[in-house]
């Protein structure tokens, strides 16, 4: 049995989900971003305790079909991108292919929960992504653009600005009060 966990979207978010699942003796198969699968179905009991514990962490177990749909396509990118793990697929073709859906059907479905596409979705994950890079100090913008598939530093210097009115180095001179958890995005 698979449940689906809203919310989960780091390794941190993983291991707090694992933890609870043990602390209340709930035997799983694996935990990784949005999907537990469990060794059998839950009793009643066993699933308002583990939704209980999940909603005290800010997780909660996902119902419906459609919801599950759009929490594995946030996955997928904020996986990807979290990761930089990017290869030759297209972000939108291996969505459809994981999801094994056709991606106007997922593109339609995600604009029409969330309120904005998928490829803004991207965007702003991708921006986080940028915001956190830019923190550490470690790496240069060019560094940054080339880790994150950008095709140019001018074209996430552009896009930056335009999510967030500032250009990275105003925003590096601002610092981390402006970054945003990547559940709320």
């Amino acid at each position: 049995m698979n449940l689906y966990i809203k919310n989960m979207v780091c390794s941190r978010c993983i291991w707090a989900v694992k933890n609870i699942l043990e602390e209340i003796s709930i035997d799983f198969t694996y935990v990784e971003l949005g999907v537990v699968r469990l060794n059998f179905n839950l009793t009643n009991d066993q699933k308002n305790k583990l939704n209980k514990k999940l909603k005290d962490l800010g997780f909660e177990i996902l119902n419906d079909y459609q919801e599950k749909i759009i929490e594995k396509i946030k996955s997928i990118i904020i996986s990807r991108i979290q990761t930089t793990k990017y290869n030759n697929i297209n972000l939108s073709e291996e969505i459809s292919q994981r999801l094994n859906k056709d991606y106007s059907f997922l593109s339609k479905l995600f604009s029409t929960t969330e309120g904005i596409t998928i490829e803004q979705y991207i965007i702003l994950q991708r921006i986080e992504k940028v915001k956190e890079l830019l923190s550490y100090n470690e790496i240069s913008l060019s560094e940054i653009s080339y880790l994150l598939n950008y095709s140019s530093l001018s074209h996430l210097s552009s896009q930056f600005k335009r999510v967030t009115g500032l250009t990275p180095s105003q925003y590096k001179a601002k610092g981390l009060k402006l970054r945003k958890p990547l559940d709320k995005i």
